[in-house]
């Protein structure tokens, strides 16, 4: 078998060496010393520019948000309330009018809305990726919320002289983005005016729920859910309950720590989490499916809920916010107080802040709850139906703002938000917010006004970070990336979230972004922690296409951000210390470089791909290659290279590289004869963004990334040593391959790496295409005893010769599988349509063998940003699936009325109608179909690289009377393993498959992974606490009488089938303090 593998490395060699034309690239590099200059990649001072160029980019943000700040606070301390204001004298942008407009059903139409609706004209504005108006604000209202209240009319009145101050901010600084005001009573503003992109169905975007307004608003929380789930609490108060949970833990982000516990006669957390955690996306799912699993029984105990919950808070052996402490309880009602508990763990200083909730129609005394929030500095809500629990579930952060406001300009410090989808288009954005604060006096001499008015934002699109990057000095496998303070990734090249118009942040970690190890561990710590520094590694890291894995060194750099939370690094391969800069002055090179990119020259150069780049700023993109092309020679017949509105390096590159693999195609290429070795192509590509085909027809069938940076082959011939083998690509699920027309070809690539004056680079990979079913024959004979081309004999049992993988094809099977586990050839006709399937879809027991001798190590990981189809629908609702909860369909149907499910709800959800509230459905369901829209999930994916062996093996697969013989052994030089085994005598011998198809997976155990939860650290400030607080308002019960005359109207016109709609009105329980 040495033999064998043997004249298999000499054969690969010596094609490689004849057509791959590596040497000879060498030497004509070298010729061309005069073309270019070698730079020098110095990490430290190229992560520090950068650093800087960041920084100023965000305190120009950040000089903005102050103005608006303080022109809010201005403007808003100005005006005068009017009790008496009417829709008609207030003129806006209404950004949903447009679509309420088209809706028949909407309704603003059915009433005939006296809103003075100014009418826009929009222009399209690439920078937006939308339609806009410079000239005026924008205004959305959350569908549940009157526009009509006196308290938005007043809100509108003086948030209109916002207006200015972002035309101001713009003029000043014309790459803003959106300019944005949220407000506590839910209005935005936002700047430049477009139309609201509306959903398909309910629009249930409201400001005060997005992941910027909720960082903006208040400090970290530590929060524990206490819910009663006595016998009393049943049906729909339970139902309820469970819904309201779900929303108060979506008032959550990933700086907060929480825990959720039930309560009867005993306290137990509803989930298996322990102690609180941190409010992230997957702890927050535990917490959500758990609460539905709570069941009513037993008797009230609230001294066990709040002793549960109050040890909870004071566990200092864990990590949390340590900041805001509260209890929120969730009950139906009760008569006890348990002051004898607040005097224990919370009095006289009062630390945690107590909310109450009273859910659900009852006739309970609701005094004890009262108090137990104003005597513990909380507040006191009432939910008696669906349509209150969004606004009562998120009214607390106004209470929990009174200590920032109380602070003053100590308080006014702008904070950076995790990467999060924006609703208008931008993309994937971060945004820098400001609080406003309420300065307003009751009364001469009176304490100072302690309510938040909203927060302030504008965003930065990442996109805008990432142009402040270096594009193309770092090579393939060098880029820049940046942290926060959670470890969350702010930029990276494999930040790439699948899903869209998510309502939680993009929280995608560092170490799950790469994969984990010791020393990234190490970094990420070092860089939450705002130090510099450097370290190369020895770690793994994943292909492109995501099949591969490869071990390599790499050189990290780091830096923090200055004035905010952010911490930048820099990763460089060692051979990407240095690269080459063209230097084309002579014009009339240029110009004969550039004839080669000319598609006539095709022919007898070879096709030319030219990659994807923004060489100029008048170049079109395109995503076929050759319009790309078009694009490009004719942008060229009107500009020059050295043209000051293009990018010049990498023009200059381009053409160079045009040049280069152009001498490669004439000294090595054109007079060779492509056929005797069986091969269909060969091709060089360069980091200048060049890959040639050679021949021309070739490229027919070329499906490789024409950008070198992007495609998978080059990135990893430039981590490996020696010829890398890639197989055509094949999914389990597909049918084979079909060989017809000799099209299916074997890749195979290496580096050319280059010496100049001590410098080691390399700037380009070469390769060729085998022929699969030629090389198999190939394969077959090499592998064979043959040693001239005499006729094979095949050897008996009574020969003295041996068996070989040619003659013996019946009794053996010959195999070449590379690092990932891929089969690449066999001496099998039957096995050639299955070259590129993982080879334990070919012969699982021989593969099993292979890995459990340490030929082939496992690694397995976990990619958050996929996107899976829909599962199939359940009910609808405002709660998770499996929770009935009426839509709004729901309740203008008659047949759902006259069912027994909706009379038996009827009682108690008609006192909601009443109070106007708006019955939603799940944000799935509102905002896209399911049946059409994927979600973000979790997905398994395993890889499987080479073990430690590196000698010839030999190995018995013991399986009793079908026991098989293997041996196995490296190919030097190269990707391949050659193996060798008999062909199984029978079919008992299957045993576990391994896998290496990405699947479904709900990740790692949650319950296990918050006992060893990541380091972070959060924000610097905290406001949690001020002498000066005034706690008088802390809630009070709902007093308004419900009208008999509006019950017997409503029960008639259900009857008759005439379906009433819901007159909607804002009700805010701090609304009248506000303004």
């Amino acid at each position: 078998m040495q033999h064998w593998a043997r004249r298999l490395e000499q054969e690969i060699d010596g094609v490689m060496r004849i057509f791959g034309g590596v040497q000879q690239l060498r030497e004509i590099y070298k010729d061309n010393r005069n073309l270019f200059e070698v730079q020098e990649n110095e990490p430290q001072k190229l992560v520090e520019k950068v650093a800087g160029d960041i920084e100023s980019l965000l305190d120009r943000k950040v000089q903005a948000l102050k103005r608006l700040a303080d022109a809010a606070e201005n403007f808003q301390k100005a005006h005068r309330w009017q009790d008496n204001i009417k829709e008609e004298d207030i003129m806006y942008y209404d950004a949903k009018a447009d679509a309420e407009l088209d809706d028949p059903e909407s309704e603003d139409v059915e009433r005939g809305s006296k809103t003075s609706t100014l009418r826009l004209d929009f222009i399209e504005d690439p920078n937006f990726k939308n339609k806009v108006n410079y000239s005026y604000t924008a205004v959305q209202i959350p569908t549940d919320i009157y526009k009509g209240s006196t308290v938005i009319l007043n809100e509108l009145n003086w948030t209109e002289a916002l207006e200015n101050v972002f035309i101001e901010n713009r003029r000043q600084d014309p790459t803003l983005l959106w300019q944005v005001f949220g407000s506590a009573t839910g209005v935005t503003r936002y700047y430049p005016a477009t139309p609201w992109r509306a959903p398909k169905k309910i629009d249930l975007y409201d400001v005060r729920r997005r992941p910027w307004y909720i960082q903006g608003a208040s400090s970290p929380k530590d929060m524990v859910i206490i819910v009663d789930v006595s016998g009393s609490v049943s049906g729909l108060t339970l139902k309820l309950m469970k819904t309201s949970v779900c929303e108060m833990l979506d008032t959550l982000s990933d700086d907060d720590y929480v825990n959720v516990a039930s309560f009867n006669e005993k306290a137990q957390p509803v989930s298996c989490f322990t102690h609180l955690v941190q409010a992230n996306v997957r702890n927050k799912k535990v917490f959500k499916e758990a609460v539905q699993g709570m069941v009513a029984k037993g008797t009230t105990g609230y001294k066990a809920g709040f002793e549960y919950a109050f040890d909870q808070l004071q566990n200092s052996n864990i990590t949390r916010a340590n900041c805001n402490k509260m209890i929120m309880m969730f009950t139906d009602g009760g008569e006890d107080r348990v002051q004898d508990v607040f005097e224990k763990y919370n009095w006289p200083n009062r630390t945690v802040r107590v909310f109450t909730f009273s859910v659900g129609q009852h006739n309970y005394d609701v005094t004890p709850l009262q108090w137990m929030a104003c005597t513990n500095k909380g507040y006191y809500f009432e939910i008696p139906s669906i349509g209150a629990i969004r606004i009562n579930t998120q009214e607390y952060l106004d209470v929990l703002g009174r200590p920032m406001v109380l602070a003053g300009k100590e308080a006014k410090q702008v904070q950076w938000t995790n990467v999060y989808e924006d609703a208008l288009g931008l993309g994937l954005v971060v945004t820098g917010t400001l609080p406003v604060f309420n300065l307003t006096q009751d009364g001469p001499g009176e304490k100072k006004n302690q309510l938040i008015l909203g927060v302030m934002g504008i965003d930065v699109a990442l996109n805008d970070i990432k142009r402040l990057t270096p594009n193309y000095t770092l090579g393939a496998n060098g880029y820049v990336f940046a942290i926060d303070l959670n470890g969350y990734v702010l930029l990276h090249p494999n930040l790439k979230p699948q899903t869209t118009n998510f309502r939680e942040p993009v929280t995608l970690d560092f170490l799950d972004a790469e994969l984990e190890d010791e020393n990234k561990e190490e970094i990420r710590r070092s860089m939450i922690d705002g130090n510099k520094g450097h370290k190369q590694i020895r770690t793994l890291v994943k292909s492109l296409d995501e099949r591969y894995i490869d071990e390599v060194i790499r050189n990290y750099t780091w830096v923090p951000i200055r004035s905010t939370n952010y911490s930048l690094g820099l990763v460089l391969p060692p051979y990407s210390t240095f690269y080459l800069q063209a230097n084309l002055s002579d014009q009339i090179l240029q110009v004969k470089y550039f004839e080669f990119l000319l598609p006539s020259s095709f022919e007898s150069e070879g096709h030319v791909f030219i990659a994807p780049r923004e060489y100029c700023k008048d170049l079109n993109a395109s995503d076929n290659n050759t319009e790309f092309l078009k694009n490009f020679i004719e942008l060229m017949e009107k500009v020059t290279p050295d043209s000051k509105q293009c990018n010049n390096f990498l023009l200059h590159n381009l053409i160079l590289d045009t040049g280069i693999t152009q001498q490669l195609v004439e000294r090595v290429w054109r007079d060779q004869d492509l056929n005797t070795y069986s091969l269909l192509a060969v091709f060089a590509a360069t980091d200048g963004g060049i890959t040639r085909i050679f021949p021309n027809k070739a490229a027919e069938d070329w499906t490789e990334n024409p950008e070198p940076f992007n495609a998978s082959f080059y990135r990893r011939s430039l981590d490996n040593h020696g010829y890398v083998f890639k197989p055509p690509h094949q999914d389990a699920l597909l049918r084979p391959l079909e060989l017809e027309n000799d099209t299916v070809g074997v890749l195979v690539s290496t580096a050319v790496e280059l010496s100049l004056g001590g410098r080691t680079l390399r700037p380009a990979v070469v390769g060729v295409k085998l022929d699969l079913e030629a090389w198999a024959e190939k394969f077959k004979v090499l592998a064979s005893n043959r040693t001239h081309q005499e006729q094979p004999q095949k050897c008996g049992p009574s020969s003295h010769c041996e068996m070989d993988c040619e003659v013996n094809n019946e009794d053996l099977l010959c195999v070449l599988i590379d690092d990932g586990g891929f089969l690449v050839l066999s001496n099998q006709n039957h096995q050639w349509d299955q070259v590129g399937r993982f080879f334990s879809e070919v012969d699982a027991n021989l593969m099993l063998a292979l890995y459990n001798n340490s030929f082939y190590t496992r690694k397995e990981s976990y990619d958050y940003q996929a996107a899976c189809a829909p599962q199939p629908p359940g009910n609808l609702g405002a709660a998770p699936r499996g929770v009935f909860v009426p839509t709004i369909a729901d309740f203008l149907n008659l047949a759902w009325w006259t069912s027994a499910a909706a009379w038996s709800l009827f009682q108690q959800l008609l006192y909601g109608l009443i109070y106007h509230s708006w019955f939603q459905a799940d944000p799935a369901e509102a905002e896209g179909s399911p049946e059409t829209r994927e979600s973000s999930c979790v997905m398994k994916q395993t890889q499987y690289y080479f073990g430690a062996v590196n000698a010839s093996y030999n190995a018995i697969i013991d399986c009793g009377n079908c026991s098989r013989l293997f041996h196995a052994q490296r190919l030097t030089n190269t990707n391949l393993l050659f193996v060798v085994a008999e062909k199984p005598l029978c079919s008992q011998c299957e045993a576990g498959r391994l896998l290496q198809k990405e699947t479904h997976s709900d990740g790692p155990e949650q319950c296990e992974l918050v006992q060893r939860p990541r380091y972070r650290r959060g924000p610097h400030i905290c406001f949690d606490y001020n002498a000066t607080e005034d706690t008088s308002d802390c809630g009070r019960g709902a007093s308004f009488p419900p009208s008999l005359g509006i019950l017997v109207s409503l029960q008639l016109l259900l009857l008759l089938g005439l379906p009433p709609r819901p007159q909607l009105q804002v009700h805010t329980l701090a609304a009248s303090h506000r303004l």
